[in-house]
């Protein structure tokens, strides 16, 4: 869930880029976001603090609520604050990266749980 276009599409072209990876949903809103996340099972959740109808936060605290152990919770946002960190780690956020200077530090983690995925299903 990202709010910036640009941002979003630059995001999907590098993930997508990452073996194993499969972008299979986008939102601008946490209301479209939560009815993705009900309609199909998603393993990892990037989500930005401000969307375009909504937050990210709001969308956090509503699947903290849920059935959402298993999916991995990453915000990466513009908004790094310790606030939005700490509210991040409450509602079960499980990594956090600012979107201005960790987009690298994103993506290699995505491929490390991707790698680990894999080689799981590989070798149950």
């Amino acid at each position: 869930m990202e709010d910036s276009l640009d941002v979003r599409e630059l995001m999907i072209e590098n993930l997508a880029m990452i073996p194993g990876v499969v972008v299979s949903g986008v939102s601008e809103s946490e209301n479209d976001a939560l009815t993705q996340l009900d309609m199909k099972s998603y393993d990892i959740l990037i989500v930005d603090i401000q969307l375009k109808k909504g937050n990210g936060i709001n969308l956090l605290r509503q699947l903290s609520e849920r059935r959402t152990a298993d999916l991995v919770k990453i915000i990466c946002s513009n908004n790094s604050t310790e606030v939005f960190r700490r509210v991040g780690r409450q509602y079960g956020v499980d990594h956090f990266f600012d979107k201005t200077s960790e987009f690298p530090q994103l993506f290699d983690l995505v491929r490390d749980l991707s790698s680990a995925n894999y080689e799981y299903q590989e070798n149950p």
